[in-house]
C-alpha cells in the first residue's frame, strides 16, 4: 500500500493501491445524509437521541460489516494517517465486496469527507420500506436525484442478501388488508415461505433470501426472479409489474453485461449524494464510529 498526496483542489486526488482484505458483507445502504458516513457512528452513552445505526430500519445491519470498516480505517490511518475518510471507505468497501461475490468492478471516485449528523429519527423517512409501491420508491429516489432506471438497477443489488420474515409476512397472509396472500407470488414461493414464517409468531431470527435462485452471487437472476413472480418484498415484486419499470426489468433479466454496466454507473452517481467537502462541512475521522 501506498499513499498519494491528497490535493484538496482536484477533489478526488488520493489513492490507495492493494487488495482490501476487509471486504464488507453487506452492502451499505443509501445513506439519509447523503455519502458521509453517518451510518458508522454509534450513539452517546446517555443521549436521548440515537444515532443513525440505532434506528429499528437498521437494526438488522450486520456488526460484521462495521468491524470490517474499523479494521480498514486502522490500517489505512496506520499508512496515511489523516487522509482517507471514513465515507471513502465504505464506497470502496461495497465496491470490493460486489467484485468478490462475482458482480462489475467499477470505479471508485475518492475524496468524500465525513459528515458531522447521524439522527435516528430521520432514518424511516429517507430508505425504502418493503411494501413501497413504484410511487413511492420514485418519490423517494428522485428526491435524491435518482431516476426511474436508477431505482430499478439499485434495486438489483437484491441479488444477494437476505431479509427477516417481518419485511414480506404480509404478502403470505394478508396482502394489503385483503386477508389472502399476494396472488402474484408464485404458488410454490409461497408455500416454501409459509413453512418458515407463520402468520403470527414464530422465531424472528429467520431469514429467507432476496434472491431464491442464487442468493450468494451478485448476478443478474434477481430481474429474472421478478419476471418469473418470485420476488421477496412487495416492492421489488412491484418492479416487474409497473409499466414504467417492467421493460427495463425485462432488459436486466436477459443481459447481465448490460446490468452490470449500468449498475457501476448507477453506484458511482449514488456515491456522490450529499458528499461533504472540507472542514466547514465535514471532518475526516481517526475512528469511524466517533465524530472528532
Amino acid at each position: 500500500m501506498k499513499c498519494l498526496e491528497y490535493d484538496e483542489s482536484s477533489g478526488h486526488r488520493y489513492e490507495i493501491l492493494g487488495s482490501n482484505k476487509y471486504a464488507t458483507s453487506y452492502l451499505p445502504p443509501l445513506e439519509i445524509f447523503g455519502c458521509d458516513a453517518s451510518i458508522t457512528i454509534k450513539s452517546q452513552q446517555g443521549s436521548k437521541a440515537l444515532a443513525e445505526k440505532d434506528a429499528p430500519d437498521n437494526k438488522d445491519l450486520r456488526e460484521e460489516g462495521f468491524e470490517s470498516v474499523r479494521k480498514a480505517k486502522a490500517l489505512v490511518e496506520s499508512k496515511c494517517p489523516g487522509v482517507v475518510s471514513c465515507a471513502d471507505i465504505l464506497a470502496i468497501e461495497a465496491r470490493d465486496y460486489v467484485h468478490l461475490a462475482g458482480g462489475p468492478y467499477y470505479q471508485v471516485k475518492k475524496g468524500r469527507w465525513d459528515g458531522r449528523i447521524s439522527m435516528a429519527s430521520r432514518v424511516a423517512s429517507n430508505i425504502p420500506q418493503a411494501n413501497f409501491t413504484v410511487n413511492q420508491l420514485l418519490k423517494l429516489f428522485n428526491s435524491k436525484g435518482l431516476t426511474l432506471e436508477d431505482l430499478v438497477v439499485l434495486s438489483g443489488a437484491h441479488t444477494f442478501g437476505y431479509a427477516h420474515c417481518q419485511n414480506f409476512v404480509s404478502r403470505l397472509y394478508d396482502y394489503r388488508g385483503s386477508k389472502q396472500p399476494d396472488p402474484v407470488m408464485d404458488p410454490r414461493l409461497l408455500r416454501a415461505l409459509r413453512m418458515s414464517c407463520p402468520h403470527y409468531g414464530g422465531n424472528t431470527d429467520i431469514v429467507a433470501p432476496f434472491d431464491v435462485t442464487t442468493p450468494f452471487v451478485f448476478d443478474h437472476a434477481y430481474y429474472g426472479n421478478l419476471v418469473a413472480k418470485l420476488g421477496l418484498l412487495a416492492s421489488d415484486q412491484a418492479l416487474a409489474l409497473d409499466p414504467r419499470t417492467k421493460p427495463i426489468v425485462q432488459a436486466f433479466a436477459k443481459d447481465k453485461a448490460k446490468f452490470f454496466e449500468a449498475f457501476g454507473v448507477a453506484m458511482e452517481k449514488m456515491g456522490s449524494i450529499g458528499v461533504k467537502r472540507g472542514r466547514k462541512h465535514g471532518e475526516r475521522r481517526k475512528d469511524c464510529s466517533m465524530h472528532m
